[in-house]
């Protein structure tokens, strides 16, 4: 499980908006937790008119004061500064990984739909894309501050690939860690909500289309029935529900609905990480929604 979290910071406060979070697990997990600063070249004084870290000196003082003000007594904190200047802060981060041993990367995004700031896109594209660094992406609040975080319920959307079920025991984990509630959840797509090359097959065959949709909500129902049983034989607190409509759309309703905490999704990121936050559902889902993400990785084919 996870041990060490990095916690990568520019200086500003939606940044830190991923300190709550990191705290919470930490205390729930027994973990310990590196805060890290890149500086980068030519960095600009400010960023989304909040400072920006531009020394190494003044980075290794401010991680300094937050390792103080953030986080619990017993919770081991250390702080990290790369100070040579670095082009792409991205590839430092990552460059860094094997030599800091961190097991979960923990983020603010900066924004919401097209305005994601680039820092979380960059640095979550490559994290992800090297295939072994689970992220977690938190949100600032309206403010742009840090809100609490918790971990009451979590909601694991699964589609009946196996390799997507790997979500499940990570999700079990946490949620034994922190007392949560576990949520299964299954979106099959209606007839309209098709995309793709299903939207165009769909349209020469619309009534074997809608048979087969339907026969997947069936499948569904009846292994959520089998894994929600094993659930609560293992002492979890579970629900499952088998929805239809538009995947991305249907999960963020459905987990602002039921005041879920974390939602936590596996992604292979086969093709290169510009598809991954082009189009699929897990980006969606970020641009919809201002619950925390938590991606899991999987190995590459």
């Amino acid at each position: 499980m996870f041990k060490h979290f990095l916690v990568p910071l520019d200086g500003s406060r939606l940044a830190e908006a991923a300190l709550p979070a990191a705290a919470f697990l930490a205390t729930r997990l027994g973990a310990r937790v590196t805060l890290f600063h890149v500086v980068e070249k030519n960095a600009p004084s400010e960023v989304h008119g909040q400072s920006h870290l531009r020394n190494a000196e003044d980075a290794a003082a401010y991680l300094r004061r937050l390792s103080q003000r953030a986080f619990p007594p017993g919770i081991v904190v250390d702080c990290h500064v790369h100070a040579a200047e670095a082009d792409d802060v991205a590839d430092s981060i990552v460059a860094h990984a094997d030599e800091l041993e961190h097991d979960l990367v923990i983020m603010c995004s900066h924004g919401r739909g097209q305005a994601l700031h680039l820092f979380l896109g960059s640095i979550a594209q490559k994290v992800i894309a090297l295939g072994s660094r689970p992220v977690l992406i938190t949100h600032p609040d309206d403010q742009g501050g840090a809100p609490a975080f918790a971990c009451n319920n979590i909601l694991v959307p699964l589609d009946g690939d196996a390799d997507h079920a790997q979500a499940l025991p990570v999700s079990e984990e946490i949620a034994r860690a922190c007392g949560a509630t576990l949520h299964l959840m299954m979106v099959i797509p209606r007839f309209a909500s098709l995309s793709g090359a299903a939207k165009v097959s769909s349209r020469m065959l619309p009534a074997t289309t809608s048979r087969i949709l339907e026969m997947a909500s069936q499948d569904a129902r009846e292994t959520f029935r089998e894994q929600l049983e094993t659930l609560q034989r293992q002492g979890f607190t579970a629900s499952a529900h088998v929805l239809r409509g538009d995947p991305a759309q249907t999960i963020a309703k459905a987990a602002s609905h039921a005041r879920v905490d974390l939602i936590v999704l596996a992604t292979h990121g086969k093709t290169g990480m510009e598809a991954f936050w082009a189009g699929s559902v897990t980006h969606r889902i970020c641009t919809l929604s201002k619950i925390s993400l938590l991606l899991i990785p999987l190995p590459k084919a």
